[in-house]
């Protein structure tokens, strides 16, 4: 019985990473789509939400790892002017298992461009933690711990608009 459990839990393994694939691709794809839109709006913020889900159990470790190794460069981006603001939410309830996210990380950028950079942050990386042993090891600790992650380019909607 061990066996199949295991056999199952790799399947699922490989359908989620399919999936991710399959949304990371069609998110790039809107990336695009939106950025060239923003080009025209020159220099106009752009925002994207990032959802974090946890294994059971694990929503403080990850939170923990996130503040100690993720948001010094979050804040490190704001600083160089490519970021204007970083905010975090959680879910005030609960939700059904399979529309539960535990963190909602909203990162608005410059602009559209930016967001879009490809921005190496390796240098900032090692200037922020020069153990690059520990970083690198707690960083996949935090990615470990997660049942899913998801990124949303999002965008005001004026109700009053005709």
């Amino acid at each position: 019985m061990q066996i199949s459990v295991s056999i199952a839990r790799r399947v699922l393994a490989i359908a989620a990473l399919g999936a991710s694939a399959l949304l990371w691709s069609s998110t790039r794809g809107a990336w695009a789509q939106q950025g060239s839109m923003a080009a025209s709006g020159k220099d106009q913020p752009f925002a994207i939400e990032y959802y974090y889900k946890t294994k059971w159990g694990h929503a403080e470790e990850f939170l923990a790892l996130f503040k100690k190794n993720h948001y010094p460069v979050l804040k490190k981006e704001i600083e160089l002017g490519r970021m204007l603001k970083v905010s975090m939410t959680v879910p005030r309830y609960h939700t059904t298992e399979d529309g539960r996210w535990d963190y909602r990380v909203t990162i608005v950028f410059k602009s559209a461009a930016i967001a879009n950079d490809n921005f190496d942050s390796s240098a900032l990386i090692k200037q922020l933690f020069p153990d690059q042993e520990t970083y690198k090891k707690e960083e996949q600790r935090r990615f470990e711990i997660l049942d899913a992650h998801w990124d949303l380019p999002i965008k005001d909607l004026d109700l009053d608009a005709r």
